[in-house]
């Protein structure tokens, strides 16, 4: 896959783990198929008591009652994914169908959740997206190979850091898969 389109889901900064997935639907089994979909339901549900980057209103990443969303990319400021090391942050934005998250940086752990689990793309941009640049809604493309993020509805271009070593794992459906290809585990 080189190319990836949809629409955006736009957050703020220090979007920490919480704000993922709140820690009181953490009860679920993501080896069940059957519980492991309620961790899309509850992505970005956000929890009262946090400081939120979440959209203000009735914004909702997840329509009420649903297990997924309309959205394809998640696009966040500074330090995305803070907070605690769950890997259940990235799961629960995949299993709302989002596929890529593209952010100026992120907290390390989260990057690499994205990419060992193969759950999501974590894209990189040095352009402050989030204020204007890219609105809920508007429909984005992404092209891998090439490292550029086009903004469909305003016609904007923006070049991505490049996914470098990264790359071919994700390709790879994750780390496990990543290593049955390579001969360093069995298929």
């Amino acid at each position: 896959m080189s190319t990836i389109t949809g629409k955006a889901f736009v957050l703020g900064d220090d979007i920490d783990t919480d704000q993922i997935i709140p820690a009181i639907y953490l009860s679920y089994d993501p080896s069940d198929p059957e519980e492991r979909k309620y961790f899309g339901m509850y992505a970005c549900v956000g929890v009262p008591e946090a400081k939120s980057g979440l959209p203000e209103g009735n914004k909702k990443f997840v329509p009420e009652g649903e297990f997924g969303c309309d959205y394809t990319f998640v696009v966040g400021g500074k330090n995305f994914g803070c907070g605690s090391s769950r890997e259940h942050a990235p799961l629960a934005l995949a299993e709302a169908g989002a596929k890529v998250v593209i952010a100026e940086f992120y907290a390390r752990i989260f990057y690499r959740n994205c990419v060992n689990g193969g759950y999501l793309l974590p894209a990189e941009c040095d352009t402050r997206l989030i204020e204007g640049e890219v609105s809920t809604d508007d429909e984005l493309e992404l092209d891998i190979d090439n490292s550029t993020l086009t903004n469909k509805t305003t016609g904007k271009s923006f070049t991505l850091n490049p996914l470098g070593e990264v790359k071919p794992i994700i390709d790879a459906g994750g780390v496990f898969g990543y290593a049955r290809q390579q001969g360093m585990i069995a298929k």
